[in-house]
Parts: structure tokens; C-alpha cells; sequence
């Protein structure tokens, strides 16, 4: 299957620029880089794309044993990457495509050549003595209510996941999003996001890489982004002026200069 069409692939911006990926979380799709896009298509090539089950991939490729691991998404990525024959690519992933991106550039050194993670988490589920947030009763329960009434469960947790609750256009953008995903396919992405754990993958990191992380954010605490930051050795740890866990759309002037600054130093 054309890589390009199954992943709905954009390629915009500075092509004689260093190629960014920027690559969605859950529920979520491409759109939500646009207020991110204008920041960086003068000096860099940048490609946007899908995840199958997310957006407007090709449903038809999804499959519930492919994607029911992080390591389907991390082929998707490593897919994209070789279909347009990527060469030391910046990738740039949102909360759970932080760990997605930190698979995939395992997989394909030469094509990633250094990670942006906006809003990561290795693990949600606390164990020991790592804080990842989330009991595991808190996470059976969430995931329990996901799958019996999705478009409930969006309408509840889109608002609490962004924060700013002052400015309820940006839950209710998060809302129509998590919306718009076929609740099957929502169910596995988020069986498989919210269950994961990436921990040790994290010491396979040797690219530079930049972690983002807010002052306030539900899905990923302070303490989850001090834990990545220790993990991957030389890597460069920002906490941003925001809350919520997607400072792209709520915050997008510091997210753009702390990704921007990275990207100058590299």
C-alpha cells in the first residue's frame, strides 16, 4: 500500500530546510500542528502525517494486532520515514508519540537524527517508587468507561486533559477530535498508550533530544519529565509557561521558541 496515501502524509515548508516530523497523540491528528506549522516552514521541510486509526489514514489498514503495542505506531513512523527517504530528521512527538518516536529512531538511526517530546510518559501507571500519575485502578477505570460509552468518556476527559479551563474552545477542539476517531480504533490506541511501558527504552537514546513539558499537566506530572530528562543522558529538559497537556495549541508561542532554540543549537 502508497505509505504516502495509507498515513495521509503532508510535506510542507523549506525544502532545502532540515527535514521535522511532527507526529499527533492519541486521539488526535495532524490538524493539531497548524498552529506549530508557520513557526517552522521558512527554515525546515516538514512533514506532518497520520496514524492509521487516527484522522484520515486509510482505515482500512488498521489492525487491532498490529496497534495493540506501541511498536505498530513506531512502524508507521519508521514507514513514513522510508518512503520519503528521511536523513537525519528531527522528530517531534506529542505525548504518547514521545515514546513512539523513541522506538522508531531505535529502529532507523540514520533517518532520526535527535527527539522533541512535548508532554512525554515512559509509564502512566505509578510503580515503586516512579510517579507516572495514574494508579492502576485509576487506569482500569478510565480505560473501563473509554470502552462503554466513548463519546461520553470524550465529552468528560477532553477538558481535564487540556486545562485551561478559562478558555473552553480549546476541550472543546479536543472534544470534537477525540470525537471524530472510530471509537474501536480509539479503544486500541488508548488500551495500548495508557498500558505502556517504555521505561528502559529510554536508555536507548543517544541522539539529542529536547523534553517540554508544562507547569501543570494531569496526563503528564512534572516528576514524569524529570524522570525522562534523568534517563536520557545530555538530553535538555524545558518547562514551558503552560498547563494542559498540549501546550502546541494552548501555549503555542513558547512551545515554538523552545522547539525554534533546539533546533538552532543542533
Amino acid at each position: 500500500m502508497d505509505i504516502i496515501r495509507r498515513n495521509n502524509v503532508t510535506v510542507t515548508g523549506n525544502p532545502n530546510g532540515r527535514t521535522v516530523v511532527l507526529a499527533h497523540g492519541f486521539g488526535c491528528d495532524q490538524n493539531m500542528w497548524r498552529l506549530t506549522v508557520p513557526a517552522l516552514s521558512d527554515d525546515y521541510r516538514v512533514v506532518l502525517f497520520d496514524y492509521v486509526g487516527s484522522g484520515r489514514a486509510d482505515a482500512s489498514a488498521f489492525s487491532e494486532e498490529r496497534y495493540a503495542s506501541l511498536d505498530g505506531y513506531a512502524q508507521d513512523v519508521v514507514d513514513v520515514c522510508e518512503a520519503l527517504d528521511l536523513d537525519d530528521a528531527v522528530f517531534v512527538g506529542h505525548s504518547v508519540s514521545a515514546m513512539i518516536g523513541v522506538l522508531a529512531a531505535a529502529r532507523v538511526p540514520e533517518r532520526i537524527g535527535a527527539l522533541v517530546m512535548v508532554g512525554p510518559s515512559p509509564r502512566y501507571i505509578d510503580d515503586e517508587d516512579y510517579r507516572g500519575g495514574f494508579s492502576a485502578a485509576d487506569i482500569d477505570e478510565l480505560l473501563d468507561s473509554l470502552e462503554s460509552n466513548y463519546l461520553g468518556w470524550s465529552a468528560v476527559m477532553a477538558p481535564v486533559i487540556m486545562g485551561n479551563p478559562e478558555r473552553p474552545e480549546l476541550g472543546d477542539e479536543l472534544k470534537n477530535s477525540f470525537c471524530a476517531t472510530d471509537p474501536d480504533m480509539a479503544r486500541v490506541f488508548a488500551r495500548t498508550t495508557f498500558l505502556s511501558d517504555s521505561r528502559d527504552d529510554l536508555k536507548t537514546v543517544s541522539v539529542p533530544t529536547l523534553v517540554l513539558e508544562c507547569t501543570q499537566d494531569v496526563i503528564a506530572p512534572r516528576e514524569v519529565g524529570a524522570f525522562v530528562h534523568r534517563s536520557i543522558p545530555g538530553s535538555t529538559l524545558v518547562t514551558l509557561e503552560a498547563t494542559g497537556h498540549c501546550p502546541h495549541l494552548s501555549a503555542p508561542e513558547a512551545t515554538n521558541a523552545a522547539i525554534r532554540s533546539f533546533l538552532t543549537a543542533l
